[in-house]
Parts: C-alpha cells; sequence; structure tokens
C-alpha cells in the first residue's frame, strides 16, 4: 500500500467535517491488522453478541426472580437491582416489555487495547461514535491501495471484511462495507417496508457526533434511500406514527437509530411520542432503549464469582473462554454494609482484603493499577470523563475519586477494572513541526472493531484505530492521537 499524502488527508478531511471542533494527528497509512488479529477480531464479534443475549437472560430471569440455572438453585435479585439503580420506572417497565424480548443493538463495538498478553476488552458500546468516520477514512485509505484487492470467495464475490489478497493487504471494510451492512442492520428491524425511512436522531447533547451522521445519511441517499440525520425536536406525532417534515411533506418514520444517552431522555420534548409510537408497533428503534445493555458493570457481573455457572451454561464454550481471556478482572463499587468479618470480593489495599471500599485509599502505587469509572446512565458516562488511572493520579485524588463513587451509589455505581497496560507498537505519523514527512514513532493503540448485527448475525465491517503517544496512560480521541482505519496484511 501506498503512502498517502498529507496534502490529501487534510485537504479530505477539511472538505468534510466529520466531528465538531476534533483535530487529530495524521498518518500515511492505515493501521495494519494481521490475518490471525483479523481471525481474532471475527470471533470476537460473536463472543460480544452471545454476551448480550446472555445478559438480556441474566437480567430478565433476575427481575422476575426466577432460577438462573437449568439443574440447581440459583437466585440473583441483586443483579437486577444493580442494572436498575437510578433509573426512572418506566424507562425499567419498557426496558422489561415482552415486545422488547431479544432486541439487541445494531451495532456493537468494544474497545480493544493492545497488551503484551494480546487484546484487552475494556468497555463494550452499543452507542458508539465513529461508524461515519470510519467510513469515511476506509474510502480515503482504500484509495491508497492501488490495485489491491479484496479476497473473493469460492463464488468470485468479494470476501465480506476485505482481507489481503497479497503482501499488501486491503482496508478491513473495503468496498463501503461499513455503510452497506450499517444500512443493512437498519433495514432488517423492519423487513415489511420496501424502501424504509430512517430517522438518525442526534441529541444536542451528542451534537459533536452529528456532523458524521450527517456524512453518513447524505451517502445513503445518494443510493436512493431514504435516510436522514434529524434532531429529536424534528420529530412529531401524526396520530400514533412518528413524521418528518421533508420538503414540505410529513414523512412517516419506519426506523429511529437512537444516537443518544439514555440518561438525556428528560431533556428530549419528543421522547413521550418516540415511546407511544413504539408502543404501537409504528416504529422500531436502535438501540433499544434497556438501559441494562448500556451498563459498564455488565462486564463485572461476567466476572462475579456467584455468577460463573450461569455464563458457563449461558454461553457456547469457545465464547465463554475468550471472554474470560479478553475482560479484565472487574468489580462492581457496591457499598453495602458488610457484617464483621467478611470482606469483599475486590482488590486489595495495603495487601490486605477489603471490608470496605474506602479502604482502596490506603492502597499502594503497584495495587492502585486500576481503572475506575462510573458505569452508566450518567452525563460523565461516555468519552473517558469519568476515567480515573489510581496509579497515575496523586493519593489525594485517588481518595476523591473513592469517597465519590461511594457516595454516587444509591443512584449510580461505579466499576473498579484491573488496568492492563497497552504495549508501545511503532507506526509512522506526520510531525506537527514538518507535516509532510512521516516518521516511525512509538505509541500505545486501542481498536475498535465496528460489527453490526443482522438476522443473528454480526458482519465485522470495519476498524478504527486510536494511536496515542506512549505517555498517554488512558487512550481515546485526543488531538495528540492519530485515528486511522485497519488494513488487513498478508
Amino acid at each position: 500500500m501506498s503512502d498517502l499524502p498529507h496534502d490529501q488527508i487534510r485537504a479530505a478531511l477539511s472538505g468534510q467535517s466529520l466531528f465538531e471542533d476534533k483535530t487529530w494527528q495524521l498518518s500515511p497509512t492505515a493501521w495494519p491488522v494481521s490475518k490471525d488479529q483479523l481471525a481474532q477480531l471475527e470471533a470476537i464479534g460473536g463472543a460480544c453478541l452471545e454476551f448480550h443475549q446472555a445478559l438480556e437472560t441474566l437480567y430478565l430471569r433476575s427481575a422476575a426472580g426466577k432460577n438462573l440455572l437449568r439443574n440447581k438453585p440459583l437466585l440473583a435479585p441483586w443483579v437486577a437491582d444493580y442494572l436498575d439503580r437510578g433509573k426512572p420506572a418506566e424507562l425499567i417497565a419498557h426496558a422489561r416489555d415482552p415486545k422488547n424480548r431479544g432486541a439487541f443493538p445494531a451495532v456493537l463495538r468494544p474497545d480493544l487495547l493492545l497488551t503484551d498478553d494480546g487484546w484487552a476488552l475494556t468497555e463494550l458500546d452499543s452507542v458508539p461514535g465513529g461508524i461515519g468516520l470510519t467510513a469515511f477514512l476506509n474510502r480515503l485509505y482504500a484509495g491508497a491501495s492501488g490495485a489491491l484487492r479484496a479476497s473473493e470467495g469460492k463464488d468470485g464475490s468479494a470476501g465480506a471484511h476485505g482481507a489481503a489478497r497479497d503482501s499488501g493487504g486491503a482496508i478491513l471494510g473495503e468496498n463501503d462495507a461499513m455503510i452497506t451492512n450499517f444500512y443493512a442492520a437498519l433495514a432488517a428491524l423492519r423487513p415489511d417496508a420496501r424502501n424504509p425511512f430512517i430517522a438518525l436522531v442526534v441529541s444536542d447533547e451528542a451534537a459533536t457526533y452529528r456532523p458524521e451522521m450527517q456524512w453518513l445519511a447524505a451517502q445513503f441517499q445518494l443510493q436512493g434511500k431514504r435516510v436522514f440525520c434529524m434532531r429529536p425536536e424534528d420529530i412529531f406525532p401524526l396520530g400514533s406514527q412518528l413524521c418528518f417534515d421533508a420538503d414540505g411533506n410529513p414523512e412517516k418514520i419506519d426506523i429511529i437509530y437512537r444516537f443518544f444517552e439514555l440518561f438525556d431522555l428528560a431533556n428530549i420534548r419528543t421522547a413521550k411520542f418516540i415511546f407511544e409510537a413504539w408502543s404501537a408497533g409504528e416504529v422500531a428503534i436502535t438501540p433499544p432503549m434497556r438501559p441494562f445493555q448500556e451498563e459498564k458493570l455488565t462486564l463485572a457481573l461476567f466476572h462475579h464469582h456467584l455468577l460463573q455457572e450461569f455464563w458457563a451454561e449461558a454461553l457456547s464454550g469457545r465464547a465463554l473462554k475468550l471472554l474470560r481471556a479478553l475482560i479484565p478482572p472487574s468489580w462492581v463499587m457496591d457499598p453495602a454494609p458488610l457484617p464483621p468479618g467478611a470482606i469483599l470480593d475486590g482488590p486489595s489495599a495495603g495487601g490486605r482484603s477489603l471490608s470496605d471500599w474506602r479502604e482502596l485509599a490506603g492502597a499502594t502505587q503497584k495495587e492502585r493499577e486500576l481503572i475506575l469509572k462510573i458505569s452508566g446512565y450518567h452525563e460523565t458516562a461516555w468519552g473517558a470523563r469519568s476515567v480515573i488511572l489510581g496509579s497515575d493520579c496523586s493519593r489525594e485524588e485517588w481518595q476523591e475519586g473513592i469517597n465519590h463513587a461511594v457516595e454516587l451509589a444509591p443512584t449510580n455505581l461505579h466499576v473498579l477494572q484491573v488496568y492492563k497496560k497497552p504495549r508501545r507498537v511503532r507506526h509512522r505519523v506526520y510531525g506537527r513541526e514538518a507535516p509532510h514527512a512521516a516518521h516511525d514513532v512509538d505509541g500505545r493503540l486501542r481498536l475498535c472493531p465496528y460489527y453490526f448485527v443482522t438476522g443473528g448475525k454480526v458482519k465485522l465491517s470495519g476498524a478504527l484505530a486510536t494511536f496515542c503517544p506512549p505517555d498517554k496512560k488512558i487512550i481515546h480521541g485526543m488531538q495528540d492521537a492519530a485515528l486511522l482505519p485497519s488494513v488487513v496484511t498478508g
């Protein structure tokens, strides 16, 4: 694959805003993914969907007071308490509605850190940004691949994931797989609609991502698809239907892609109409408005010692083994009082087990190799805004974070997760001082593969790489990072 010139990248990004007031570093080449890593990513997608399916069973059985195991008694009402905590009753009722059974997010995006031990799955996002950005970058960098083509199936058709045909490699998600498979996942929600009207609804709270959703809608419209990006207030009711004013004519909305967090529902004036139209069967919504699917503490439930037999029954052997290797040890910070002599299921402080989460304030710096973050349903639950790395802050900041987590627990639980340090890797990046010269530099990597769910199957359609300077302990889309598509190397 040839280098993509700096001026060409800059001109392409300048010609199409994909994020509001966001800049990042540029690189002449996409991030290389080996064929072995591609196979791992394929398996991870299937495991993530299995995890969601098992989570639904766990939540609904817990909420109903039903047994979790087939041939052995196991009740866990505390699971539903954790996942419902702080949510309004009407939203909880909606999540449990029988009509929502089997409703899973159409897009799954895990955050994968590349460590010395392989991938570490630190979060599983079902309302992810970056879909439009990744699709745009796939197109941009695929242009530098020259004659390289996606692998062909036995029937001569293009391979689903743009795997390499030769040593140069091809973009993961070539041939507009991000756009094609995203639309297929949405349209499958209303198979009765021949050309469904799809609304990509972006709230003001998520306005940073509106430009990429507008770009996606424009790409669909070029294909003759009826897809529009809009604000929640652009929607209005007409009887039991939801409508959008398209060129002076009310158009019935068939499908809503919800790009807003559920904690923000109180600020969305049309939320009532969205719920009513869904209840009447007039509109399909994805991701489903089921808050238990969006809590980070679900990864801690996967490691909870009381639930190990449940996960072993609910997951295939392959998915169970893979997720155990991927998900770092994690704990729910529940400050409920313990009887005398009892200890917490959690890390240690000062070489001793904990009987109170506040005792973590006395942990040594080595023991503080822990990530602390709010679980969900809160304005700080996305974009790394609540994330604290214990070993990278002062003892006072660590203690303040622990106390804050304990104080918020009645309405918003926090999660502790063992910090898996990304290993150093090298990649070429254009310099800021000499922007036309690319140099190999050290950094750390987060890879975000995008899986679109159609007919109970996942399709890996692209992967956004975030390459950060090595001194950055928490990786996210900062201005010092390079945001890149991924290329499958032969």
